[in-house]
């Protein structure tokens, strides 16, 4: 039984025309002031928790109450959020 033939295929290439803006944003390097302050709300949001629970929810503001864990895992989100748009 004869083989079928085998054809080559081209090796894809995406057109340059239609996203050029994004293909030059995205090379772009993050600012350094954004892992630093990433970290920093990160660092901020564990100690604002570890003095209220080591204080027996006296400090850091005790008028606020369980709204100091509010304050200290958003805090920590913030973060996340910032670190989302490190490249």
């Amino acid at each position: 039984m004869p083989k079928s033939q085998v054809r080559k295929k081209k090796v894809y290439t995406p057109p340059t025309d239609i996203r050029p803006a994004a293909a030059a944003a995205s090379k772009k390097p993050s600012p350094m002031w954004l892992p630093i302050s990433a970290v920093a709300l990160i660092a901020i949001g564990i100690a604002w928790l570890v003095v209220y629970y080591l204080s027996s929810q006296a400090y850091p503001i005790e008028s606020l109450r369980y709204w100091n864990l509010a304050i200290g895992f958003g805090c920590m989100v913030a973060s996340l959020g910032i670190l989302s748009r490190w490249r």
